[in-house]
């Protein structure tokens, strides 16, 4: 049997890693300053998160939701301590597609409507309802094409204005910060604003912290950076698992569950519990959401410095920087050549860093370094 061809792969295969380090099957050691598109927030093979998986599959692996499952509260507590949403209601899956399906299930339950706003360059998923609402025809079968939706500029507040203020919009769904779109931050005045028009009409505000939450811009979701904003769903996945399978929904008290409204096989699973829990533990007794303010701090003055650079966005470790040409070239030569892994967008000028949580000071330097290198080589080609 062969494997469906739908990645293209660079010819490198991990098969070790620890921290910010991984090691390929010839023994060669790479830096990782894209943790597996956000995924490995608290560093490759942590102790503790190898501890805690460990002993939780030697007692229990699996067991379906219609039994009580303790890590679950577990999880939940400490979520609400670190998230500082006590008042939320958590729902648990596997994925961040999964957590966006739910999200916008909620939201039409909630309202009865279909209609849904998002935004360019947005990516929410690529099952069924959440690649409808991501603006990239090529994902969109068909099938997916089953509502009504909308994508604005970010931060066009009257564009938005104008379609909510029609009450027939279900959800307004955007990212606190947008990933593969090329790292884009939408302003603080126009979310609150989008919040108070949502409020207004009784349309469902949705903030997808999947890839921007879990600490990543040094705080623990990323629309935390602005006061004021109560988002009625927040979905997450990314880092939340450190490589584990894992999602979830964090869901405002307005919303009442009942029996059958939500379900799943595995999520919220014994081993996933125990890797989302292990998370948690060392973003906390590490510190790791203020080392990735501060080294995103210390990073992002010098990557402006870099020569050819266009422009840097983000905020903490989730950072992209924009050149005035097709990047393809120098990230196989920063992988190939450098040992450096970073990540690509959906612009091809765009390299996204999201690196593991626990970056170094030293690993910093080392990344500036290697793109420096790496761009002293490279003649400009034209997108």
């Amino acid at each position: 049997m062969q494997l469906f061809d739908v990645y293209p792969l660079y010819d490198i295969e991990p098969v070790q890693g620890k921290g910010a380090r991984v090691w390929d099957t010839e023994g060669v050691e790479y830096l990782d300053f894209y943790g597996g598109h956000a995924v490995i927030s608290i560093g490759h093979a942590h102790q503790h998160y190898v501890k805690m998986i460990s002993e939780q599959v030697a007692q229990l692996g699996f067991y379906s939701n219609s039994i009580i499952n303790s890590l679950q509260t577990t999880l939940a507590n400490k979520l609400g301590e670190c998230s500082q949403l006590h008042d939320y209601q958590l729902f648990l899956i596997n994925s961040g597609a999964e957590a966006n399906e739910n999200a916008l299930k909620l939201a039409s339950f909630h309202n009865g409507r279909t209609k849904i706003i998002a935004f360019q360059k947005a990516f929410h998923g690529r099952t069924s309802a959440a690649v409808n609402i991501t603006p990239d025809p090529k994902l969109v079968a068909p099938i997916n094409a089953t509502f009504e939706r909308e994508f604005h500029p970010l931060n066009d507040l009257q564009s938005v204005k104008t379609s909510i203020l029609k009450g027939d919009v279900c959800a307004v769904i955007v990212e606190g910060i947008q990933g593969i779109g090329g790292i884009y931050l939408p302003d603080a005045d126009f979310l609150r604003e989008v919040q108070t028009l949502c409020h207004q009409t009784n349309t469902v505000f949705i903030l997808d912290e999947i890839q921007s939450g879990y600490g990543r811009s040094g705080k623990f979701f990323a629309y935390q950076h602005i006061e004021g904003l109560q988002p009625d769903l927040i979905t997450m996945a990314k880092g939340m698992g450190n490589g584990f399978p894992i999602g979830g929904v964090l869901i405002h008290p307005k919303f009442k569950p009942k029996y059958g409204l939500l379900g799943t096989t595995f999520g919220g699973n014994h081993l996933a519990c125990a890797a989302a829990i292990a998370v948690l533990d060392v973003l906390k007794e590490e510190h790791l959401m203020e080392n990735a303010a501060a080294i995103g701090a210390y990073l992002l003055p010098k990557l402006r410095a870099l020569p050819m650079v266009k422009e840097v966005r983000g905020i903490g470790l989730m950072i992209g920087i924009e050149f005035e040409f097709s990047t393809a070239i120098m990230r196989k030569n920063l992988a190939f050549k450098h040992k450096v892994f970073v990540g690509s967008s959906s612009d091809p000028c765009i390299i996204r860093l999201l690196p593991p949580l626990s970056i170094t000071k030293e690993e910093a330097d080392c990344l500036l370094e290697k793109l420096a290198l790496a761009i002293a080589e490279l003649e400009p080609v034209a997108v």
